[in-house]
């Protein structure tokens, strides 16, 4: 069957800097990502040396300020990184994602001296973070959190469990939601806890359908002592600080999907080309043909939609809205995507000889992630309509 090459995804970007910034994203990709992605996500390796390189080429850190070694990059150029790195493998794009929710915290709400302390080796260094708020009984409802800090002198003592963390066991750092008020929301705070604290210690990594080169942890906090220099915040701002982290984390989530999508779509162009039946390429036949179009513009309107969000967040404007629906839209596009592309293959589909089992099982746990789309829904209808009447 001769194979068809994807075609780069014509970006639109808006400076020279930032194209220079794709063309090394890429170069790094087709040599130390992709060719490596399946047979290292079939044997469960976590890449740890690719996000090392990453680190080293600046690449850890894009959208924060160059003065703590961030990349200075708006939101617009730093997702369509992302989503390149997803295409390739999204343990890599995801985990980015996720290492950048992990410094907002402290990039947004630490004090100027927290900054210069560790956002140096947080955003270029080569450190990897993890960001805890969800808990086993605490997920979509997360102001209920049970993990409790409690101060003691000039130190905070965290106790609890955290729950499906990205990076759990392999994380340098952890940027960590806990009790340390009363009930709901007002009773949380945000804490930067280094990943060897003492007490701090990582579950056996789940066993997942998808990505299993990520590794996904419980996090168990055995009165683990963390100076209240690295309180991040105001006590009781903790909650707050995790919505605005994940609202711009809802866009990164949307960007690696995309990235997913593309990928199957890509993959199934390929198949599609080159595989004949009846004479004929079956991308001549009218279903088929048809069905790849609709990828194509599914995912053609999820990058609009992440990009529209992003311009909206670099301007100073509100977003959050748009970042749960561009969440909502590009994750569901990316399970169509993918199930189609399996589609497109027929048996081979089925097959971990073609990497579009692969797409279709990551694409999944995209719709579940930074908050369900579920939970989308209610945030756009909130927007829409005003809070729900009890």
């Amino acid at each position: 069957m001769p194979d068809r090459a994807p075609q780069p995804v014509d970006r639109q970007l808006p400076t020279e800097e930032a194209r220079d910034l794709i063309t090394l994203v890429r170069d790094i990709v087709q040599r130390e990502i992709a060719p490596r992605a399946a047979e290292e996500e079939d044997a469960g390796h976590f890449p740890r040396e690719v996000f090392s390189l990453l680190s080293d080429a600046g690449l850890l850190g894009l959208p924060y300020d160059s003065e703590y070694g961030g990349g200075d990059q708006p939101y617009e150029v730093y997702l369509q990184v992302l989503e390149e790195l997803a295409a390739a493998r999204l343990t890599v794009g995801l985990g980015v994602s996720v290492h950048s929710l992990s410094c907002h915290a402290l990039a947004g709400y630490g004090t100027k001296e927290q900054q210069a302390e560790h956002l140096p080796a947080m955003l270029g260094g080569g450190l990897l973070g993890a960001y805890c708020l969800s808990e086993p009984a605490s997920g979509s409802d997360a102001a209920s959190l049970r993990t409790k800090a409690v101060r003691d002198g000039d130190d905070w003592v965290i106790t609890g469990t955290k729950a499906w963390i990205t990076h759990g066991g392999v994380a340098d750092f952890c940027t960590v939601m806990a009790r340390t008020g009363g009930e709901g929301a007002k009773g949380i705070t945000a804490f930067l806890v280094p990943g060897d604290a003492p007490g701090l210690n990582a579950a056996v990594p789940e066993k997942k359908m998808g990505m299993k080169g990520s590794p996904t942890a419980q996090l168990h906090f055995d009165g683990v002592r963390v100076p209240d220099s690295r309180r991040l915040g105001e006590e009781g701002q903790g909650f707050a600080i995790a919505l605005s982290a994940l609202d711009s984390g809802r866009l990164g989530i949307a960007a690696c999907a995309i990235g997913v999508a593309q990928a199957a779509l890509d993959e199934a162009l390929a198949y599609a080309t080159g595989r004949r039946q009846f004479g004929r390429p079956i991308a001549d036949f009218q279903g088929l043909r048809f069905m790849l179009a609709d990828m194509a513009t599914r995912i053609e309107a999820g990058r609009a939609l992440y990009l529209a969000a992003a311009r909206l967040r670099d301007a100073g404007k509100p977003f959050s809205r748009q970042a749960a629906m561009a969440k909502l839209f590009c994750t569901d596009a990316a399970m169509s995507v993918t199930t189609d592309a399996v589609q497109v293959l027929g048996g081979y589909g089925y097959t971990q000889d073609f990497p579009a089992e692969r797409y279709m099982r990551e694409a999944k746990v995209l719709q579940i992630v930074e908050g369900t789309n579920q939970i989308q829904r209610m945030v756009i209808a909130r927007h829409l309509a005003g809070p729900e009447t009890r």
